[in-house]
């Protein structure tokens, strides 16, 4: 655990100095040997602890550039709801009553100002929750790189992958820790106009 914590913190240094965006191998064996399957990264501060280390797991695995770090909240999962769907519902809409009809939306980034944010209770301490600051940073990632996309739900494609990738190095999966199974994925990935 120890060994896990030192690990976290000199990736997060790394980071912050830009070390992690380089390309040398000896980081990528670096970050490498902390990612170890079946290895949950250790969490003894707040969110933002993990977003060096998943930072450079993403630009690792995927053709995103690093970029500097978001800000993290946890908030109430019917102001994450509220956030989700400003300016789309009417005005005497109760967001409470949105819970029970739309699971899906667990966390958000907030595009106009640069914040994910995760649900009160958020811990980390698990491969499900830690999947979720990964989807986040994902978007974080696709927004600071400038990428386009033809509707907001091709977007959620590569989010969900990286989700996906982080929970089978565990031996889980989406469907497992959400219920979201391939073919619902498919449609929400998808620009259906």
């Amino acid at each position: 655990m120890l060994k896990q914590a030192v690990l976290c913190t000199a990736l997060m240094g790394s980071s912050i100095a830009g070390i992690a965006a380089a390309d040398s191998d000896t980081q990528t064996a670096d970050f490498t040997h902390v990612f170890a399957a079946h290895e949950v990264l250790a969490v003894t501060t707040p969110p933002t602890a993990l977003l060096a280390p998943i930072l450079a797991w993403i630009t690792h695995n995927f053709d995103l550039p690093a970029a500097d770090m978001p800000a993290v909240e946890l908030t109430s999962p019917a102001q994450i709801m509220a956030l989700r769907y400003r300016g789309l519902l009417p005005a005497n809409k109760n967001t409470e009553s949105l819970l029970g009809a739309n699971r899906s939306v667990v966390a958000l980034y907030d595009l106009s100002r640069q914040v994910i944010y995760l649900p009160e209770g958020w811990t980390g301490e698990s491969p499900a929750e830690q999947s979720i600051l990964v989807h986040e940073m994902v978007h974080h990632l696709q927004h600071r790189a400038k990428i386009r996309f033809s509707c907001p739900e091709e977007r959620e494609k590569l989010a969900y992958e990286a989700q996906e990738l982080w929970l089978a190095r565990f031996g889980t999966s989406l469907e497992q820790e959400f219920e979201l199974d391939p073919f619902t994925r498919l449609v929400l990935v998808n620009c259906m106009r």
